[in-house]
């Protein structure tokens, strides 16, 4: 005999843990819900090695600071994230740039940065703080079975074995083999190019500043992160290469590694001084081609995964949260796993994923294109955002996912 529970929430990742926090506040104390995570989970946060909280920095919209807020969490990763006051866009050779500044809206910042390891623990720390919701971990689903009142979970680890869910979450990750077993079909567009990360240190403050440089091989973004011992001015390195080269200059020295930077970049930071650890992974849009059924929803990267050009990957999932948690907060006679409102989340969201995502597919083709007369037009396009004040406020309520939420305004959000 399966126990039984009204949500679970399959992966334990940032995804899954903010969904589990939003719904611990907005449902009523008597509805079950429970994560199961694969990782362990151990009381003093996510375990070393966990790839959601890897070496990667997160940056966090505006609109993604009001939701943690709401949610309870932003207190604390206030004390982790670095503000990003002031966002510089330039193409490498090229007359055309944009500043946008967040005084322009009356914002304390357009966003923050945070490293995913401390977003992680924080977040993780809050949800083990709170106790609403259980977590079972060291655990994985091994097999599903839906049925008419929901979904049959067979899991192993942790002491369980079957439990039986009205709502099943799909939420873990880009590679998801919850979202396969369902059979639910992915697009998948690789962009040919591989991410390299790395936390870089220079001689000039970055005073809250993010870079956006768009190069001849692709996008190159530095994050402003907050200062540590021996590195006072460091920002988090986004950087769109060849396969190729971004393994060669993985494997290179600090010293070759900092000269190519430098030469992509410029000096506007100064002079690059130290690069940590570098990682690499590869760059590809994907899209589930179904994201609510009967008793499942898919979210997160497992049903959608973005150019990280933007950054707008987590803030997009975050907002899917926001308005998951929102529609079945009105759910008014318990069945989270019913149709009729999982549906009405999809349409509801529809827009801001169409938008979100097919801007972060099309800037980085948009900028490596070759063509000069669409070069010129890119180039007048930047310019005219800094001497366009109404274009300029809305491109950036959009970014920011201010838009987005303001959209939102029939719901409690």
């Amino acid at each position: 005999m399966s126990e039984q529970r009204d949500i679970l929430i399959a992966g334990g990742g940032m995804v899954g843990i903010s969904l589990a926090l939003q719904l611990a506040v907005r449902l009523p104390d008597t509805v079950r819900i429970t994560l199961v995570e694969g990782y362990p989970f151990p009381e003093q946060g996510v375990a070393p090695g966990h790839p959601s909280f890897d070496a990667r920095s997160t940056a966090l919209s505006y609109s993604s600071r009001l939701l943690y807020e709401q949610s309870g969490q932003w207190q604390d990763l206030a004390a982790q994230a670095c503000a990003i006051e002031t966002i510089h866009v330039s193409r490498r050779g090229r007359f055309g740039s944009a500043v946008l500044r967040a005084e322009e809206h009356g914002w304390p910042a357009l966003g923050y940065v945070v490293e995913n390891a401390l977003l992680g623990h924080s977040l993780a720390q809050a949800l083990l703080r709170q106790g609403r919701v259980e977590v079972v971990s060291p655990a994985r689903v091994t097999a599903v079975e839906p049925d008419r009142a929901g979904t049959l979970v067979q899991l192993e680890g942790a002491g369980q074995s079957c439990l039986h869910t009205r709502l099943l979450v799909v939420a873990d990750g880009a590679d998801s083999s919850l979202r396969e077993s369902l059979g639910v079909a992915v697009a998948d567009k690789p962009y040919g190019q591989h991410a390299l990360i790395a936390n870089v240190a220079f001689a000039e403050p970055h005073r809250g500043c993010a870079y956006e440089r768009f190069t001849a091989s692709g996008p190159l973004a530095l994050l402003p992160l907050v200062p540590i011992a021996g590195a006072s001015n460091r920002s988090a390195l986004v950087w769109a290469l060849s396969p190729e080269r971004a393994a060669e200059l993985k494997a290179s020295n600090e010293d070759d590694f900092l000269e190519a930077l430098q030469e992509a970049y410029g000096y506007r930071l100064g002079r690059f001084l130290r690069a940590g650890e570098r990682h690499t992974y590869p760059l590809s849009r994907r899209e589930a081609q179904e994201q609510v059924r009967r008793g499942v929803v898919v979210m997160g990267n497992a049903a959608h995964t973005l150019h990280p050009v933007a950054g707008q990957g987590f803030n997009l999932a975050l907002r899917d949260v926001a308005r998951l948690a929102a529609v079945l907060s009105e759910v008014g006679d318990g069945d989270y796993g019913a149709l009729d409102p999982l549906q009405r989340y999809q349409r509801a969201q529809q827009a801001d994923q169409q938008r979100t995502i097919g801007a972060s597919d099309l800037l980085p083709e948009l900028f490596m294109h070759s063509d000069p007369l669409l070069g010129m037009a890119r180039d007048l396009a930047l310019s005219g955002l800094d001497v366009t004040p109404r274009l300029k406020r809305e491109f950036v309520r959009y970014a920011a996912g201010v838009a987005a939420l303001d959209g939102q305004s029939g719901e409690a959000l």
